[in-house]
């Protein structure tokens, strides 16, 4: 799949500089990965989205703050910060709002946005907001209320473990878990995606991604009716906090939203089922012309 990547870039913002991977022309897509992994969760889907678009397309594929080959996070975050950090990324691609407002013609410069967990939290802020930066917002797995009282307890008697040694032990076997099925965890490539994304950031910048943007998340539910962009919500079958269930009650808040489940997944959709998923995220594509 890196035969697809044109190049790779690092790109200022508020929380350090992004590293990118970026490959064709044409309508600005961005894919955010989830917490814990990097854009390298996105390899098996994106030939799959690149080969069927029915509209040519850059894609740019992003290691979140203080993940992947991104600069470290030196300091707490959260969520809306790392939002405004996505908003410098996409002005700097060149995303604006509807330009045919402003110059009486028919271009449209912005960005289709498509996150997986973190992304998809990332991506309801950018609908919600008044920059008209995105087109359209597909979030899979992406739960819009705050962890649940069981899972902050777990994390927080593993964040020392994080802090001091790194993802290590039970805090892999922990991401693994929560990541991927038994099933696609006893997949070797699947499960090396997952290992080598854990090692490429630092254990302090790791613990503090955790603490911002999994520790501090925050409940979006209310913020659902103030979607201003077609948006698709994808669950799996096998994610506890963000069933299908789930997804439908968000969907059912969200101004036109649709809403779909992937099964034989949990978290990493893209990674488990690429070839279901880029059939949905196409056709709603599609669909918005």
């Amino acid at each position: 799949m890196d035969t697809l990547i044109e190049h790779a870039v690092r790109v200022e913002t508020r929380l350090g500089r992004l590293h990118l991977r970026i490959t064709g022309t044409g309508r600005l897509t961005v894919l955010w990965p989830s917490m814990f992994v990097d854009s390298h969760t996105w390899n098996r889907i994106l030939p799959l989205l690149a080969a069927s678009s029915t509209v040519p397309r850059r894609f740019v594929l992003v290691d979140p703050p203080g993940l992947g080959l991104s600069d470290p996070l030196r300091r707490r975050s959260s969520i809306a910060e790392a939002t405004d950090a996505a908003r410098e990324l996409l002005a700097h691609l060149g995303a604006a709002g509807t330009a045919s407002s402003r110059t009486g013609t028919d271009t449209d410069l912005r960005a289709d946005w498509v996150g997986n967990a973190f992304g998809g939290h990332v991506g309801f802020g950018l609908a919600t907001d008044d920059s008209g930066l995105i087109r359209s917002l597909v979030a899979i797995s992406s739960p819009v209320e705050a962890i649940s009282p069981a899972l902050r307890r777990q994390i927080q008697l593993l964040k020392p473990l994080l802090r001091l040694a790194g993802p290590i032990g039970p805090v892999r076997d922990a991401v693994l878990g929560a990541m991927l099925t038994d099933a696609s965890a006893a997949t070797p490539g699947m499960r090396s995606t997952v290992l080598e994304s854990l090692q490429r950031p630092g254990k302090a910048s790791m613990s503090l991604a955790l603490r911002s943007f999994i520790l501090d998340r925050t409940d979006v539910t209310e913020q659902l009716v103030r979607i201003r962009v077609p948006s698709l919500f994808v669950a799996s079958d096998d994610r506890g906090d963000w069933s299908p269930a789930d997804a439908e009650r968000s969907a059912a808040l969200t101004p036109g939203a649709e809403v779909l489940t992937i099964e034989g997944a949990r978290t990493l959709v893209p990674l488990e089922q690429p070839e279901a998923l880029a059939a949905s995220i196409l056709a709603f594509w599609k669909a918005q012309g």
